[in-house]
This record gives C-alpha cells, sequence and structure tokens, in this order.
C-alpha cells in the first residue's frame, strides 16, 4: 500500500462533550501535516471540523474544505484553508470527499459524521474503493 496523500478526516461540527476530543482531532492535524498529506474535510471553521484544519494549516499543511452553498451562506466557511470548494449538496459533498481522498478517519461527531463514514464502508464493501478507513472512538 502506499503512502496516503490526501486523508479526509469527518468529525463534528461541534465540540461536543469531551475535551479530549478536541485534543484528538489538534493531535490528528499536526499527524497528518508532518505526513505531509492534504487535509480533506467538509470546510467549516466550527467544532472539531476548524480544529484539525487550523492544526493541520499551523504547521504547515494543506487542507482542502468542500462545503455546501447553504452551509457557506451560513457564514460557517473557514477562510483560511488552501482550498475551499463550494458545491450544491451534502451529497455532492460527500461525493467529492470521497473523489479526492486516499484515505478517511472519523473521528467523534454527530449523524453527518455517521453518515459520511458509513457511505465509505459501503463502498467499499460494493467494491467502489479499496481506501483504508479508520474510526477513532473516544
Amino acid at each position: 500500500m502506499t503512502k496516503p496523500t490526501s486523508i479526509c478526516v469527518f468529525c463534528g461540527s461541534s465540540m461536543g462533550h469531551d475535551p479530549e476530543f478536541r485534543a484528538a482531532a489538534q493531535a490528528l492535524g499536526v499527524i497528518i501535516a508532518k505526513a505531509g498529506a492534504r487535509l480533506v474535510y467538509g470546510g467549516g471553521h466550527v467544532g472539531l471540523m476548524g480544529v484539525i484544519a487550523d492544526a493541520v494549516l499551523a504547521d504547515g499543511g494543506p487542507v482542502t474544505g468542500i462545503i455546501p452553498a447553504h452551509l457557506r451562506r451560513a457564514e460557517v466557511e473557514h477562510t483560511g484553508v488552501t482550498d475551499l470548494l463550494e458545491v450544491d449538496s451534502m451529497f455532492e459533498r460527500k461525493r467529492l470527499m470521497v473523489e479526492r481522498s486516499d484515505a478517511f478517519i472519523a473521528l467523534p461527531g454527530g449523524l453527518g459524521t455517521i453518515d459520511e463514514i458509513l457511505d465509505v464502508i459501503t463502498l467499499a464493501q460494493l467494491g467502489q474503493h479499496e481506501k483504508p478507513m479508520v474510526i477513532i472512538d473516544l
């Protein structure tokens, strides 16, 4: 297996109930940047999404955010990312995240995070990709 160059992280748009979630997002961001990989994520500046993007950027790593237009209009987009792609729907966001990533990691989150990682698992089960998938349970 080759080293992933783009790692998609699914995580919450809130901080969650445990301070350990924030620490894990921060640490993972540093690891991704130090590995020389690109972070692909949901494009927000809020919650764990914002924490991981900020950590990658602070360590000099590239970040691609993919955000639906309705969330961008709600002003939750991260304006400091390397690339910010606006899409029409949550479905299109997931499609691009899968397309642009070599591996997937799920951190704590809500229903959106569950939806995203289950889609990736289902695609693997159907033989649509053989990319590594990790679920981090804290």
